[in-house]
């Protein structure tokens, strides 16, 4: 194990010089490669804890790691217009150009990280940078309109609506680190404070596919190019608890089609580090981050283009989950399946209750306070089942229902999950699919309503899975018109029909090795403390919430203190079908120089036609108020009139 230094430096981005944090091994051993993660998240407080992981890529591995905070974001000027916007990849090739330039370097630059910081590495790889030598994206997408925390087939997400949607708003107004800006920190404070840029009204009017949902997309790119527009190796981490889980087999199938060596690794997870999340069995990322980039900037041991998989088995649900049952193999870039088709008889009609969902709500995050899937009996109970004896092989791969379909109403939705049941009735999630049918002909196309009582063919793809049902037990297809809160429900009150359909499972063929890898922790991190998950129903009013909450507080770097408060609440009235998203996110920062505090409240409310948003921010310093504002939005639902 060798040590090493860290240290403070500003790096030129396109016209900015962006705040970092260098990690620099034991210079005995000469320039290493460096390894960059670029955040919007505040390296030097809220996400100070990030340091660990750095480190160890340090002091185990020999290597030089870049932590930056993007522009407009933490302790680098310039402004935070949006998520990945172009001039952030213009920054981010600079940065590569400048690290790979330094004497400890020795001119490979690697990139990671997890969600964000995924979704860019991935961006840079399109970009090609010289310097650039291998990427390794974690819980990351390759389409921004499809899989991301906005839109899921074209429905809105709207428990996203109070998280991450939300809470950039106000942590875009927190101050730099007056340790790391030095003098003049209050004026950038004071200049940010005064341009409020809510990333989610641009979200919200972004209601369709086009150029604004492609750039950042390895998928479909702004040109229409794509995963060819990447030369670098990649690596790819995802978790079958974790809303991410599709830029797996199809984004390896592609990298594979363009040549590009690559490596998937999935496992149980949900959207937390492998070494610790829930549910397990975890193992030690750093271990295979280290590897890969050993291979690909160092050049130590060949590459083998593989998908190291866990299949999923049969497992009561728990919200907490700890341990998935499962086992790991290890499968070529495209898994050789079967497709098995189950047909579906009809017709059937399901008068659909806009409240179904909430035994599955949690797509996105899947670690607390967005818990794990729960037993679907109960939305079960209020959506059409098709009951059948499952495959006796795995399932590997993206299930496809095909449906034809009718509704009483122009706007309608679909969701569609894949069960496991119990012999005593318990139904645990395998995969699920949501589709607006405005979005019927494809959602990467336009919004169309439907004419009421017209009968349509529909095909909706669940999401990517590794699966295998125990002996004893039931596979269901459930179909409901509603997905809540995931996804919005229908404007309005409606009937849907299911006339007839098939289900087609990609069953793998042949036998396996399965990876060994070094173990992670023999339990998760997660922890109750300061978390509440509720779903209540007000059986009077007709009315179903749901309800968040997480605070923590914490020392950061600096002598500082970090008090974070995040809480939302999501309902719909089951009678009229409008909708709500409430959310307040409170960050405190406290530092010898000052104590600081931003917040800000969401309301959203979501009608037939539109919605209403309005959104308010203040800032406090030492107790007094400098900063308050409010904006109020109202948005178009569809490009028609969701009621005719």
């Amino acid at each position: 194990m060798t040590t090493g230094t860290q240290r403070e430096v500003v790096i030129p981005g396109d016209g900015v010089d962006l705040a970092a944090t260098l990690y620099l091994p034991d210079p005995a051993a000469g320039p290493q490669p460096c390894l960059l993660e670029a955040l919007p998240y505040r390296k030097d407080d809220l996400t100070s804890s990030y340091a660990e992981s750095y480190e160890g890529l340090r002091d185990r591995h020999a290597y030089a790691v870049c932590r930056l905070d993007l522009r407009g974001t933490g302790s680098s000027p310039g402004d935070a217009t949006d998520e990945y916007p172009a001039a952030e990849q213009r920054d981010l090739r600079a940065v590569i150009a400048w690290l790979a330039d330094q004497e400890w370097c020795d001119g490979k630059v690697g990139m990671f990280g997890t969600s964000y910081s995924g979704f860019n590495s991935l961006q840079l790889a399109c970009e090609r940078p010289p310097a650039l030598g291998a990427i390794c994206a974690i819980y990351a997408t390759d389409d921004r309109w499809t899989d991301d925390v906005h839109w899921r087939g074209g429905a809105l997400r709207l428990i996203d609506l109070v998280d991450y949607c939300h809470y950039m708003t106000p942590m875009n107004l927190l101050p730099p680190v007056p340790a790391v800006w030095g003098e003049g920190w209050e004026q950038e404070w004071q200049r940010r404070l005064a341009d409020p840029q809510p990333w989610l009204l641009t979200w919200l009017e972004q209601r369709t596919h086009g150029p604004y949902w492609a750039h950042g997309s390895v998928r479909l790119g702004p040109e229409g190019d794509g995963y060819d527009r990447i030369a670098c190796p990649v690596m790819l981490v995802a978790g079958w608890a974790d809303g991410y889980r599709n830029n797996t087999f199809r984004t390896v199938a592609a990298l594979a089609e363009a040549g590009v060596p690559h490596r998937l690794l999935a496992g149980p997870w949900a959207h937390a580090d492998a070494t610790n999340a829930m549910p397990g069995p975890r193992i030690d990322l750093e271990t295979e981050l280290a590897g890969w980039f050993d291979t690909h900037l160092r050049g130590q041991g060949a590459h083998e283009d593989r998908c190291d998989v866990f299949v999923r088995g049969s497992t009561r649900p728990e919200p907490d989950l700890d341990l998935h049952e499962g086992f790991w193999l290890s499968l070529p870039s495209v898994p050789p399946t079967t497709r098995s088709t189950l047909p579906l008889s009809g017709p059937r009609s399901l008068a659909v209750d806009p409240s179904v969902g909430t035994t599955a709500w949690i797509d996105c995050a899947g670690h607390l306070p967005w818990g794990l899937s729960l037993d679907q009996r109960t939305d079960d109970a209020r959506s059409l089942t098709w009951d059948d004896a499952p495959p006796d092989r795995p399932l590997v791969g993206h299930p496809v229902a095909r449906l034809r379909i009718s509704a009483d109403a122009p706007a309608a939705s679909l969701s569609v999950k894949l069960c496991d049941v119990f012999p005593d009735g318990t139904s645990a999630l395998v995969s699920r699919g949501t589709l607006d049918l405005a979005f019927r002909d494809g959602v990467h196309g336009g919004d169309v309503p439907l004419v009421p009582g017209e009968e349509y063919d529909v095909e909706v793809v669940l999401d990517a899975c590794a699966y295998e049902w125990s002996h004893g037990q039931r596979l269901r297809l459930s179909v409901a018109g509603a997905d809540w809160p995931n996804t919005v429900s229908p404007p309005a009150p409606l009937t849907i029909t299911v006339h007839h359909g098939e289900l087609v499972l990609p069953l793998l063929d042949g036998t396996w090795p399965e990876p060994t890898f070094t173990p992670g922790a023999g339990t998760t991190s997660e922890s109750e403390e300061g978390i509440v998950w509720s779903v209540t129903d007000d059986v009077l009013h007709r009315t179903t919430v749901a309800h968040t909450l997480s605070e923590s507080e914490y020392d950061g770097p600096y002598a500082g203190r970090v008090r974070e408060h995040y809480e939302g609440e999501v309902r719909v009235d089951r009678r009229t079908f409008e909708q709500r998203a409430l959310a307040t996110t409170v960050f405190g920062l406290t530092w010898p120089e000052a104590a600081i505090e931003v917040s800000a409240d969401l309301d959203v409310r979501v009608g037939p036609t539109g919605y209403d948003v309005a959104i308010e921010t203040r800032a406090t310093r030492d107790g007094e108020e400098v900063h308050r504002w409010s904006t109020t939005v109202e948005l178009p639902r569809y490009t028609f009139d969701g009621n005719r």
